[in-house]
């Protein structure tokens, strides 16, 4: 029987719930195919860094190599560690070292979800670049706390990073409806989107059966939220593509259904899973969390891993969940009550 060797990270906040409920619903999948999941636990969280001052070890990363897949919950804790220590000491560093370039974010209405528009025939997939733009953490600050202080952030695209997310999302493209959306602001951002611009007309000369579409980000928000139903998918930097797929689970029914997969697509390092949305430390001791997002993902990890029937189970379980009103309303209903309505549409 083929084992899968899985890091798991569960985090901050409401991440250990919904990590343990996606678990329980992964490992239902597995004993159904031929195949097993073999999980370590790792306690790298802000809690962590507390104690330690770091968010993860030195040789975290070296860690983490040996896996077939990292699943992540969720981190961060603003009131005990600010979000540019927790999201640079752990999140970004896995991203980057992996070389994860292609974070692949689904949006769709599961059965029985009601979004706030009127459209509900959309099935988006953000494809946004992972581990450079706007992210890089090129820059500094300079004359702190004076009134002569400057903080520069400078944006890093290079030829390699923008043509391989590019190729992505047009053979992501091809497999789907064949349409393809690249996301920029040429206008206002004359060197680095104007490259994009141009990257994208390059690339998009190796798939004439891919119809391209080239959108400003503010366009690109309004046609989410106006005409969502004509998208297929959409590729964009690393800050434009964060903020559009927060704006896609909006329009899908919240955070509590946002999916994500960091994939190294060469599989030449581990893959990392994680539901979009935050830790929520308000709501991390009631037991309302819903994990649908985290199963979801856990869904990618296993089509990711080859194991495309299982993947196929989890989310036609996850499917007549919510067709049965279970989960579809944020804090309706409880973490264990939703994860016990999959687990029993699984079998």
């Amino acid at each position: 029987m083929k084992t899968h060797r899985i890091a798991l990270i569960p985090g901050d906040g409401i991440g250990s719930a919904v990590i343990d409920a996606a678990w329980s619903v992964l490992e239902r999948a597995s004993s159904r195919r031929d195949f097993a999941l073999a999980a370590k636990r790792f306690p790298w969280s802000c809690a962590f860094y507390r104690e330690t001052g770091a968010m993860m070890p030195a040789d975290g990363i070296e860690t983490l190599r040996g896996f077939d897949a990292i699943f992540l919950g969720a981190v961060g804790w603003p009131a005990q560690v600010p979000d540019s220590v927790s999201l640079h000491g752990l999140l970004l560093p896995i991203r980057k070292a992996f070389t994860q370039y292609a974070n692949i974010r689904p949006h769709r209405l599961l059965p029985g979800v009601e979004g706030p528009l009127r459209a509900e025939g959309f099935d988006i997939l953000c494809i946004r670049e992972n581990t450079e733009g706007e992210y890089s953490g090129a820059g500094g600050r300079i004359h702190v706390g004076t009134p002569d202080e400057v903080a520069v952030e400078t944006a890093i695209f290079t030829r390699t990073g923008v043509e391989r997310i590019l190729r992505f999302g047009f053979e992501q493209a091809r497999a789907r409806a064949g349409k393809l959306a690249s996301v920029t602001k040429s206008n206002a951002q004359k060197h680095t989107m104007v490259f994009w611009d141009e990257m994208t007309k390059l690339v998009a000369a190796d798939y004439p059966d891919v119809e391209v579409t080239t959108y400003h980000i503010d366009a690109m928000a309004a046609r989410m939220v106006m005409a969502p139903e004509t998208l297929d998918v959409v590729v964009a930097s690393n800050l434009f593509g964060d903020i559009l797929t927060d704006l896609g689970a909006a329009i899908q029914g919240g955070l509590g259904f946002a999916a994500s997969a960091n994939i190294n697509p060469d599989r030449s390092a581990p893959s990392m899973f994680e539901p979009v949305h935050g830790s929520a430390p308000d709501i991390a001791h009631l037991g309302i969390a819903n994990p649908i997002a985290t199963i979801w993902s856990g869904a990618m990890m296993l089509e990711h891993l080859g194991e495309r029937e299982a993947a196929a189970d989890v989310m036609r379980a996850v499917e007549a969940s919510t067709a049965n009103g279970v989960g579809t309303r944020p804090g309706r209903d409880r973490t264990d009550a939703i994860t016990k309505a999959v687990l029993d549409a699984l079998g």
